[in-house]
């Protein structure tokens, strides 16, 4: 367990970069600051001593002032030595988190881009945030204060056993308890347990985020947080974590703790009472007195030294389970990139016997799948829901790696091309696309930052957007999601598409662009198409089989395996999978409600 807490802080401290050294000077700084705040104690000390031998001619003691003055002296020292301490680990702390984020989010644009559809964003939030939020608390606060109550541990002991080891002995006896209560909180098995907990609190975040955006279906269908069975399932499973370690775990031996870090008195006077009587006898009763006062002082700050090592613990225990969660992104599967990139010649995608299964998948998403898009050919993928053609599509970019087979782009495996001239190569239209909270402007020339206002402008109309523009306050200057300014699904499609127009490349993939789509905008979009796919070579999934019968050739995928492969009218005609699609299709389109006549 310390190699473990060890190895971690060393990857913390790695972080941090060239400010790894303000965080060792800020710990040699708070350990100073906890002995200078010591010695008002001894001063006080020093004062009972002198006013003691004087008894009861109080004007005699001589060194009160000084020892007055010299008390208020290390209390400034230690106050100020305490502030640059932690202005040197907050310094550092804030550069590790910045670090850490700034790593992380690195390592993250590195990643396949499946890789989000599988790691929820409120998941990868809390893990990279969240865990950096909590490793500044750790080398900002949490460190200083264990160096330093170490340190004053370590000055206590040596200053209670320098008068009378016995009262020494007994003050240490709490704190030694007090110390067994805290390991049995902390260490071993429920170390484990926090762990645990922590895990939980990560589902839990998950969970909430995509219980927060499945709100409206909530409220269109008076449902409740019962209906999210897996929300429901994480807040019980947190709360009976929390529960646990905190209710029954940590209930006793906090108990012990408290009550004999906070009662250490009692063991002091327990001792001072026994000693008493020889102290008596041996005509020292006044050296006795003094240093009775030293021990009665030291024990009151015990309770507070412990209380501080035990919060700088569990900020120890809470760190060492966010660089775990850290881990977890700095560990996610990176994007392999070939030493000697080749460039595609032309925009022809072929798939050659193409196999792929999902990390922790039973069964194949695709198997053995072949086919091939000829430059400016229009293929669609269609089938049964669940039959691969978003999988087939997402090869095309890397979105995820094939595990047999090749995907190819302009003759060239796409393993084997450069990501970026990949991406410059593909535009998407996905059903759901994002816009960001972000002027029209923007949002369209997030798909080539150098655009010209002229040029995001022929996209706009290209894409059929006037009509949005015209309603808009500041045209395509307007911020969307402020002032009340939203667009439809179908306007938001429309913005998407213009996107897509000004980024001009080769090879479209259009990811059911019009599921969402009222008449008139579908009718908007179908003329936003002839542009987008114009030249181009287009691979097109659809659900909706109308769209699709214009198509050069349709790919019939179903659990993974291409089951046919033609035109609409030789599918048709083949009688197979396709045909029988196509006939439950129409007669869905000519499905009616029908008013039943009243029987007399």
């Amino acid at each position: 367990m310390k190699e473990k807490k060890q190895n971690n802080l060393a990857v913390l401290l790695g972080y941090a970069g060239n400010y790894k050294g303000l965080t060792f000077l800020g710990l040699g700084l708070s350990a100073i600051a906890m002995v200078l705040g010591m010695a008002p104690y001894i001063c006080v000390w020093l004062v009972a001593q002198d006013l003691i031998a004087v008894a009861p001619n109080w004007t005699q003691a001589a060194g009160v002032a000084r020892y007055g003055w010299m008390a208020f002296g290390f209390a400034v020292a230690g106050i100020v030595v305490y502030f640059a301490a932690l202005m040197c680990t907050h310094l550092a702390a804030f550069r590790t988190a910045s670090n850490i984020r700034k790593k992380g989010m690195a390592h993250l644009m590195k990643t396949p881009l499946g890789f989000f559809d599988s790691n929820a964003s409120g998941l990868l939030r809390n893990r990279l945030d969240g865990a950096a939020a909590e490793t500044e608390t750790l080398l900002a606060h949490n460190l200083a204060d264990i160096v330093g109550s170490i340190t004053m541990l370590i000055s206590m002991i040596v200053l209670m056993f320098v008068f009378d080891w016995r009262m020494g002995g007994a003050c240490l006896m709490a704190a030694v308890i007090s110390i067994l209560a805290m390991f049995t909180m902390m260490g071993g098995k429920n170390a484990r347990i926090m762990q645990e907990y922590q895990a939980a609190q990560d589902v839990m975040s998950k969970a909430g985020t995509e219980y927060v955006r499945g709100i409206p279906v909530v409220k269109i269908f008076q449902q409740t947080v019962y209906s999210f069975r897996a929300f429901k399932a994480a807040i019980e499973d947190y709360s009976s974590k929390a529960e646990l370690y905190t209710g029954k775990i940590c209930r006793l031996p906090q108990s012990v703790n408290l009550t004999f870090t906070e009662g250490a008195f009692i063991f002091l006077v327990t001792v001072a009472l026994l000693l008493a009587p020889a102290a008596l006898k041996s005509g020292d009763f006044a050296g006795f007195v003094t240093n009775f006062a030293f021990y009665a002082v030291f024990s009151a700050i015990i309770s507070t030294a412990l209380a501080r090592i035990m919060f700088a613990t569990s900020g120890m225990m809470l760190a060492d389970t966010a660089l775990g969660r850290i881990a977890q992104v700095m560990n996610a599967p990176v994007l392999e990139i070939t030493e000697d990139p080749q460039t595609p010649k032309d925009n022809r995608v072929e798939f050659r016997d193409v196999s792929f299964t999902y990390d922790g998948a039973e069964v194949p998403a695709l198997e053995h799948v072949s086919f091939c898009a000829e430059p400016g050919q229009t293929v669609a993928l269609v089938g049964p829901s669940g039959g691969g053609k978003t999988t087939a599509a997402s090869l095309i970019p890397r979105f995820w790696d094939v595990s047999s087979g090749t995907v190819e782009v302009g003759g060239v495996d796409v393993r084997q091309a450069d990501p970026r001239v990949l991406m410059d190569q593909v535009a998407f239209v996905f059903q759901n696309n994002r816009l960001f909270k972000a002027s029209i402007l923007e949002n369209v020339r997030a798909a080539r930052p150098d655009a010209s206002r002229e040029e995001v402008s022929a996209a706009l109309s290209a894409a059929q957007c006037g009509d949005i523009l015209e309603k808009l306050p500041d045209g395509m200057d307007t911020i969307i999601g402020t002032d009340g300014t939203y667009l439809s699904g179908g306007e938001q499609q429309r913005v998407a598409l213009a996107r897509a127009i000004l980024k001009d490349a080769p090879i479209v993939v259009l990811d059911e662009a019009t599921a969402f789509a009222d008449p008139e905008n579908e009718a908007l979009i179908q003329k936003a198409f002839s542009v987008l796919t114009k030249g181009r070579t287009v691979i097109m999934i659809a659900h909706r089989l109308s769209t699709v019968t214009g198509a050069d050739k349709i790919i019939v995928l179903d659990s993974g395996h291409v089951e046919e492969e033609g035109s609409h009218a030789e599918l048709v005609q083949a009688g197979g999978l396709y045909s029988r699609m196509w006939a439950d299709y129409n007669q869905a389109v000519k499905w009616r409600i029908s008013v039943a006549e009243e029987v007399e």
